[in-house]
């Protein structure tokens, strides 16, 4: 599974496949190495996390580990997941856009630039449509009733944040 697909990231993707199938095996092949995706991916249930440069050297171990029932984690990252790992529970708390899937925080960060969903679209090959829906399911989740109140969020959460970008995070 890859985590930048259109229409539906592969978090929530992958979500989706194990509610479905509670003994589906996935295992994350993405270019993001940020411990941030490897979290929420391992949250929604995928059982291997491996980074695209590696995958040549890992994958078959990592098949192989995840069909005997353990999890597998790229060797570039494990040592990076590990310590942002001593730290999770206070980044937990302190991150308003963090049950934001992926598409949402790409989604959000084009809406703070003032893109109109026509433009977001383009820019992201989906359709208006599409761009909406995510807006309202970003809407809904931060509790905000309108564009403006998802702007205010996004910038209260840069200010707390100082070098964050909307959408760098998962």
């Amino acid at each position: 599974m890859d985590l930048a697909m259109p229409e539906l990231d592969g978090v929530e993707a992958t979500r989706q496949i194990c509610a479905a199938w509670p003994g589906a095996a996935v295992i994350i092949l993405s270019m993001h190495c940020q411990t941030e995706y490897v979290v929420r991916t391992f949250r929604a249930g995928a059982k291997g996390f491996l980074v695209k440069e590696s995958a040549g050297t890992e994958l078959i171990e990592a098949v192989r580990k995840v069909a005997a029932g353990s999890r597998f984690l790229s060797h570039l990252i494990s040592a990076q997941v590990l310590t942002a790992s001593v730290h999770s529970k206070r980044l937990e708390e302190d991150d308003t856009l963090g049950h934001l899937s992926v598409r949402e925080r790409q989604i959000l960060a084009q809406v703070v630039e003032g893109k109109s969903s026509a433009e977001i679209a383009q820019v992201l090959r989906l359709s208006p449509k599409t761009v909406e829906t995510y807006r309202s399911r970003m809407m809904t989740k931060l509790e905000v009733r309108n564009v403006a109140g998802l702007v205010r969020v996004a910038l209260l959460h840069q200010a707390k944040h100082p070098g964050a970008d909307p959408a760098a995070r998962p």
